[in-house]
């Protein structure tokens, strides 16, 4: 019998949020940040191997929103759209103009080839779950946001491995972009990205191009590739990598798509990009560990440890002069 004190002591568990639709209507209207939300066809199989349904896809992101909407909010939205699961076709809808309820915030951007787009970003719940229900399963933000567009607030090292590439040299590679970046002072977070690679995040104060985060880029992943030649590459063509892992720096590009964290993935096993602790990035770890039918369980048990990237970040300007 527990005492009172204890009673007191015992760390309240977050619960969560319970499940947003019942298993069997098809069509179901809720009401979401106050907007009545039509969500249908929801027994469409998304996954047919494991067959987990758009219904179970929408249940995963309404209890992820909490979570997953801090790395999407203020950002421009390309929206990948599976409407028949991850083996239909599949395609991106940027340009939302004409499309969105007037209830969700657009972003008017003038594109490279001078066309007016209106992206749409994703502030609340209703938002994200309105794009779910378009069938988009993975989240895709710029690296920068509506305030600062054309200054990006993180660099990323996409660690993109070919099949022939063992998951034990993902994680070699990526404990040797993190020792690059402690040699220099700098802090990187890291995630699984939900397929066969990992992504490593470095926050950055937004006040420098695309450009230069791109060139921090490129040093970091010549750094990682002059230390392990034999397994990494950093050729943009793919037949030039002769089967070593891509250290992809070019996704420090305007609109690029990567999924955000906590993302659900179109792939098989419906895997999610999933933070780490950099102390579990090491032999054992399995990128199919986390999927949209337990990913909750370990964020509710460890909260959001990726937070630090929405923290204050690096002043890239300091960084390149450093390392010059």
């Amino acid at each position: 019998e527990m005492s009172d004190a204890e009673k007191i002591l015992k760390p309240v568990k977050d619960e969560g949020r319970r499940s947003l639709l019942n298993p069997t209507e098809e069509t179901q209207v809720k009401k979401i940040s106050g907007h009545d939300l039509k969500f249908s066809n929801l027994s469409k199989i998304y996954w047919p191997k494991e067959k987990f349904t758009k219904r179970d896809l929408l249940n995963y992101y309404y209890q992820v929103a909490p979570y997953i909407i801090p790395y999407l909010k203020d950002r421009p939205q390309s929206l990948n759209r599976y409407p028949n699961g991850i083996s239909g076709p599949s395609f991106y809808q940027k340009d939302v103009t004409g499309k969105a309820p007037d209830w969700i915030g657009l972003f008017p951007y003038t594109t490279s080839e001078d066309k007016d787009k209106n992206y749409m970003t994703c502030n609340k719940d209703a938002d994200l779950l309105y794009m779910v229900n378009l069938g988009c399963i993975e989240m895709h933000p710029w690296n920068s946001t509506i305030h600062t567009p054309d200054n990006p607030d993180w660099c990323l090292i996409d660690l993109d491995p070919s099949d022939k590439n063992t998951f034990e040299q993902v994680i070699q590679v990526a404990q040797t972009t993190k020792k690059i970046l402690d040699e220099i002072g700098v802090k990187g977070y890291c995630k699984t990205s939900g397929s066969t690679g990992m992504h490593i995040y470095i926050p950055l104060i937004p006040k420098y191009s695309y450009d230069d985060c791109q060139l921090f880029g490129r040093w970091i992943a010549t750094q990682v590739h002059e230390q392990l030649p034999d397994i990494t590459s950093i050729e943009r063509i793919v037949k030039n990598r002769r089967g070593k892992l891509y250290v992809d720096f070019l996704q420090n590009r305007p609109g690029a798509t990567l999924a955000a964290p906590y993302s659900a993935r179109p792939k098989p096993g419906a895997t999610v990009s999933m933070p780490l602790h950099w102390e579990e990035v090491k032999k054992g770890l399995q990128l199919k560990d986390f999927t949209i039918k337990n990913a909750m369980e370990r964020i509710k048990s460890e909260g959001d440890i990726f937070q630090p990237v929405l923290s204050k970040g690096i002043d890239l300007a300091k960084v390149l002069n450093k390392i010059a």
